[in-house]
């Protein structure tokens, strides 16, 4: 199977298995307004992205910086964005997916690593924070991920990654990523 075929494969098991991702009938055009934001959200991500990731240390400072792309398109316009992270010097590579959850109200982001780690991020439909469940640590515990995206403009956008390893009553900072959008994209 080839990688485009892959990726529709897993977005089809994806949407299957949650059946709120099917058209809701709009009751409210408060309702309306928020799955719009939802779907913006979506439109402003396609496309060629320059991507700095600071990795930084417990108190906040960068304790290391890569500089990787990513890429975003339409696998269902309006629906369902696929994408792909790559930083070469690390070599990482992610698969992604990003699709608004309409009868739910969220927008949800599933990403595999090249080591087939999966992280499954879920927020409000008219918000920049998206949360994963608590997952298994190798120590015996858990962590949670947050992501909180910002200052948003037309060519670019921030995103902040902290963790969690006591259910979200405290977080620590993961990582901060500044996004600008490749020069053949504008």
């Amino acid at each position: 199977m080839t990688h485009a075929g892959s990726v529709i494969a897993l977005a089809l098991v994806l949407l299957a298995r949650a059946p709120d991702t099917q058209a809701a009938p709009a009751d409210s055009s408060a309702q309306a307004i928020r799955l719009a934001a939802g779907v913006a959200q979506l439109r402003s991500t396609v496309g060629l992205w320059n991507v700095t990731t600071e990795f930084l240390d417990d108190s906040g400072k960068v304790a290391r910086a890569a500089r990787g792309t990513y890429r975003f398109d339409w696998v269902i316009p309006d629906r369902l964005v696929s994408g792909r992270s790559d930083i070469p010097e690390m070599n990482q590579t992610a698969g992604i997916l990003f699709y608004v959850r309409e009868k739910k109200a969220e927008i949800e982001m599933v990403s595999v690593s090249s080591a087939g780690r999966l992280w499954v991020m879920t927020g409000p439909v008219d918000g920049e924070v998206r949360t994963t469940p608590d997952v298994a640590t190798v120590g015996g515990g858990t962590m949670r991920l947050r992501f909180t995206r910002s200052a948003i403009r037309r060519d670019g956008f921030e995103s902040r990654m902290e963790y969690s390893l006591d259910q979200g009553k405290t977080w620590a900072p993961g990582n901060r990523q500044v996004f600008t959008r490749a020069t053949s994209e504008r």
